[in-house]
Order: structure tokens, then C-alpha cells, then sequence
């Protein structure tokens, strides 16, 4: 059977995909920007986006350096600086990281202790086997002697009997 040849009206992706590759392709000159402009505003407006410092001492939103981990003091003090939330300063944050990390390690630490001496104790030592093998030589050679002492004593009374 032969179609028709009607068909639905195919869809046109190209200014769709011209739109979206212009927005892409402006989307990076917003940003860098976006803290710039969020200056006069608020924290919580300036750390929307992810690359901003907020300096609580002079309300300024600035680009993070992102070639160093630590802010420089010359661009805002830690105590002041504000990045990822408004309400915990910047060096409270790296010692809350600190802490949390240290921690971390600690418990990771002890854990390996604890499962390393727990193998080790359920495991006797050559020291500890040897010592335990002579004390069941010791303990067989006086059970020999025991009984040896028991067949003379009963030798000797037979032979005084008789």
C-alpha cells in the first residue's frame, strides 16, 4: 500500500540550538561579572555564585582567587571573608575543616590499630607457642614420673608381701 506522502511538519532545531550555543557562550562573561555587580547588595546575593568572596568588613563582593587556597590578606582578612555561607567567617571554616579532618584521620587511625592488635592477639606469637608446647612437655614427663613413682611404690609392697 502506498503512503499518502502527508506528513506532520518536521521541527527546526537550528535557532534552538543557535540560542542555546549563544547562551553558553555568555553565560562565562556573566559570571565573571556577576561579583562585581553584587557589591553594593547583600552576602547572600553575592555567594549565589559559587566563584564570589564576600568581605564583611567593607561589604564588597570580589572574584575568589582561585589560584590560591587561602584568600590573600591584601583582598580581605580571614575573619571577615565569607564564602560559601554568610553566617561562618572564613577562618572559622578552615578550622571547623580542620578539626572534622583531623578527626577523621584520628578514627581512621584507630580503627587500623584496633583491627591490627585484634588479628595479632587471636594469633599466638612463636614465643607464646613455645612456651605453651614445653609446658605440655613438662606436664606429660611429670604424669610419667607420677605414674613411675606410683608402680615402684606398688612394687615395693608386693615385694615386701611376699
Amino acid at each position: 500500500m502506498a503512503s499518502s506522502g502527508v506528513r506532520g511538519p518536521t521541527p527546526r532545531w537550528g535557532p534552538t540550538l543557535g540560542s542555546a550555543a549563544l547562551f553558553l557562550l555568555l553565560l562565562p562573561a556573566a559570571v565573571a561579572q556577576g561579583c562585581s555587580q553584587n557589591t553594593s547588595r547583600t552576602c547572600e546575593e553575592c555567594l549565589k555564585n559559587v566563584s564570589c568572596l564576600w568581605c564583611n568588613a567593607n561589604k564588597m563582593c570580589l572574584d575568589y582567587p582561585v589560584t590560591k587556597v587561602l584568600p590573600p590578606s591584601s583582598l580581605c582578612r580571614l575573619s571577615s571573608a565569607r564564602w560559601g555561607v554568610c553566617w561562618v567567617n572564613f577562618e572559622a571554616l578552615i578550622i571547623a575543616m580542620s578539626v572534622i579532618g583531623g578527626s577523621l584521620l584520628l578514627g581512621v587511625a584507630i580503627c587500623c590499630c584496633c583491627c591490627c592488635r585484634r588479628s595479632r592477639s587471636r594469633r599466638p606469637d612463636k614465643s607464646e607457642e613455645k612456651a605453651i608446647r614445653e609446658r605440655e612437655e613438662r606436664r606429660v614427663r611429670q604424669e610419667e614420673r607420677t605414674k613411675e613413682k606410683i608402680f615402684a611404690d606398688l612394687f615395693l609392697c608386693e615385694k615386701k608381701i611376699f
